[in-house]
């Protein structure tokens, strides 16, 4: 496994967090002890996208950690991984693999930070992967995907709507994501309801999930719209926005009559949606999610 190198990359300024957030509690990271941070992709076998997303966050990463924690990555993916190494000779590991390399190299205190859009079940298996090293480590906390609370919603809002620049009368952006069948399918029509409140021309779909084409079509209908630029709801620009996105809805918004332009820019690839996820990182430094259980036992005390 390599670790990460410095570039010459720099944090923008840090979103603001309130110590106020019931999810969190007061903490300091720091105790002592050999520090990381493990940025953690799903992956992509495609790198020309690869580089733009997740290399280049990786790169944000160390500069915002330089001198308090080394920064490695981990994809979760084990078919990216295995078709990464089988086709391209090029190794990456999983996250159980990165931490039992760092419980071995001495590393005491660690930060899981996935770029995960939806606290979905990609997330829920992080989580799980993580808490069987909860004795291994001093410290080892997971940060937040990247739709989890309002201020993150609309942050990625203004970021995609000025990466679509400016719209006509008739234009609207729409945007695609992977789409899931479990509850966290509300994370879409969540963004699309705080983008139209937002009083911005963005509709949401998904390719596999709430909401449908369908869905997506007949609001544009309704709302009379002509043109649509068409972006991807994801980390990165691999297959699915590729062939999915740039083919598969392409051609159904046009054979329903739209004429539609492909923006293939990922949100892994905006800058200000990358400083969201690098803020999350940071916010872990002086706070610590809170756990639930136990905070009830601390309410059943009085």
């Amino acid at each position: 496994m390599k670790k990460i190198f410095l570039s010459l990359f720099c944090l923008s300024s840090i979103l603001s967090f309130s110590s106020e957030n019931e999810s969190y509690v007061k903490s300091n990271f720091y105790n002592g002890g050999k520090s990381a941070v493990i940025m953690t992709h799903f992956g992509t076998t495609h790198g020309d996208t690869r580089e733009k997303t997740i290399n280049s966050i990786n790169q944000k990463a160390i500069k915002a950690f330089e001198g308090k924690a080394d920064v490695f990555e981990a994809y979760t993916s084990r078919i990216i991984n295995k078709r990464l190494f089988e086709n391209q000779g090029i190794s990456k590991y999983n996250t159980t693999q990165v931490l039992n390399s760092l419980k071995k190299q001495g590393y005491e205190n660690i930060i899981i930070q996935p770029t995960n859009i939806i606290d979905g079940i990609e997330m829920e298996s992080i989580k799980k992967e993580v808490q069987k090293f909860d004795k291994d480590f001093k410290e080892i906390r997971v940060g937040s995907a990247l739709l989890t609370n309002p201020e993150q919603y609309k942050n990625t809002i203004l970021a995609v709507t000025k990466a679509a620049g400016k719209l006509k009368k008739n234009e609207a952006i729409v945007m695609v994501g992977h789409g899931t069948h479990d509850s966290a399918t509300s994370a879409y029509a969540m963004f699309d309801y705080m983008a139209k409140d937002m009083d911005k021309s963005l509709y949401v779909g998904t390719v596999e999930g709430y909401p449908t084409f369908e869905t997506v079509n007949k609001q544009l209908k309704k709302d009379e719209k002509k043109e649509v630029i068409l972006m991807p709801l994801m980390f990165v620009a691999g297959d699915h926005a590729k062939n999915d996105i740039a083919e598969d809805w392409k051609e159904n918004l046009e054979k329903a009559g739209y004429k539609v332009r492909v923006k293939l820019i990922p949100l892994g690839e905006i800058k200000e949606v990358q400083d969201i996820f690098i803020e999350n990182a940071k916010i872990l430094e002086k706070y610590k999610p809170v756990d639930i259980v136990e905070k009830k036992e601390a309410y059943s005390k009085g």
